[in-house]
């Protein structure tokens, strides 16, 4: 019998490292997976992948930044002394103009538009003020009056320092994700100041103040909360909250970063109470009692002697909240406005990371420059997450230690 029992301990041992073993290493997977999808971004070309720019062979610009690229095909640059050129107007040509210009007969359309290239090599060796973009497919050879503006791969500084989030502008995609980030963190950051004093609030209510009925009663009830789908919440912000932050600050619209801010508010509050008032109820009861007894009064034991124990326990339930309020996508989408601009105040719309890419993963092409966009957003998430949590480690040694 003692053997069966070593037998089936040893068993039970080996299950449960293996378990930790698969799981540590499902989660390592998962990190390199994330981070190679998302470093390929910097592989991609600037311009739509199988087309390119091209000018007359006379044009002085070798190369041009995606702003720039950007601006001439939007009308915001017009002349070409602007982006190192001569003192001339751009004329922006694009490739399905040329069907325009030549009937199918002059292009060939029975075999595959065979004088397609010949004649859009015509096109830009006339004309020295022209840019076309051009497809790769049937894109003239470059000599003769033509040649191919270098446009790069899309860089770090790109996409890390961009202040426009425009993936399926063309002829180069926008991928600043700068007001992406910022919306995030003045989102969550406005949210857990709203709700981490009201939740340790209710904490220290729960586990110092309430009586055995009230806690039972309010304990259960808060817990519940945390069930709640975030579209629910999302539609208890679209119906409530919205309206009511539009009256109150007279806006034209209600949905705003600070409509975002409240509602991850109240889905952070039952991760933040919970965990803080478990943490406050560890303390033990000799410690309660020995500072009472120093002739502490009841608030004094609470704040020298309960929280300073359970710190730890709080810590863990701020970077709780935290997390859930950064990495919460649905209920942000519907009552932030969704717009990825810079944000100036709490007051204007705004787009989160998460939102993004719940919005957008299921139009981006695989392996495209969109794709792997969104999963470099993934991976700064996951390092502000992972910051917030390395910061809140740090800050709970060092209140134990100095308490020591």
């Amino acid at each position: 019998m003692k053997k069966l029992r070593k037998i089936a301990e040893r068993l039970a041992e080996y299950i449960l490292t293996a378990s930790g073993a698969v799981t540590s290493i499902a989660i390592l997977l998962i990190v390199v997976f994330l981070f190679r999808e998302g470093l390929g971004l910097f592989k991609s070309p600037v311009v739509e992948k199988g087309y390119a720019l091209f000018v007359n062979s006379a044009n002085p610009v070798q190369s041009l930044a995606p702003e720039q690229i950007k601006a001439i095909f939007d009308r915001e640059i017009t002349d070409w002394s602007s982006v190192g050129g001569r003192n001339e107007a751009i004329r922006v040509f694009r490739f399905d103009e040329v069907f325009s210009l030549y009937s199918d007969q002059e292009l060939d359309a029975e075999n595959d538009y065979r004088l397609l290239p010949e004649k859009l090599a015509e096109i830009v060796a006339a004309d020295p003020s022209i840019v076309a973009y051009l497809s790769e497919q049937y894109a003239p050879a470059e000599g003769k009056g033509v040649k191919i503006v270098q446009t790069g791969t899309i860089s770090p500084a790109d996409y890390f320092g961009g202040r426009e989030w425009m993936p399926t502008a063309t002829p180069t995609a926008q991928f600043g994700v700068l007001p992406l980030v910022l919306g995030t963190l003045l989102v969550s950051l406005v949210a857990i100041l709203i709700a981490l004093p009201l939740g340790l609030g209710v904490a220290i209510y729960l586990s110092e103040l309430a009586g055995e009925r009230m806690r039972k009663l309010l304990k259960p009830a808060i817990e519940l909360l945390a069930g709640i789908p975030s579209v629910v919440y999302g539609f208890f912000g679209l119906v409530v909250l919205v309206p009511l932050v539009q009256r109150t600050f007279g806006l034209d619209v209600g949905e705003t970063a600070l409509t975002g801010s409240l509602i991850l508010a109240i889905m952070a509050l039952p991760t933040i109470i919970t965990v803080a008032e478990d943490a406050m109820r560890n303390t033990p009861l000799a410690m309660r009692q020995a500072s009472l007894a120093l002739g502490a009064t009841h608030w004094q034991t609470i704040y020298k002697v309960v929280i300073p124990y359970s710190l730890s326990g709080i810590s863990a339930a701020v970077v709780l909240g935290i997390g859930r309020a950064i990495g919460e996508t649905m209920a942000v989408l519907m009552v932030t406005g969704n717009a990825a601009v810079m944000p100036r105040s709490l007051f204007e719309s705004v787009r989160t990371i998460p939102a993004t890419i719940a919005a957008e993963l299921g139009e981006a092409p695989s392996g495209g420059a969109h794709y792997q966009a969104l999963f470099m957003l993934g991976c700064i998430l996951f390092v502000i997450t992972m910051i917030i949590s390395i910061t809140a480690e740090a800050i709970s040694k060092r209140k134990h230690t100095a308490g020591v």
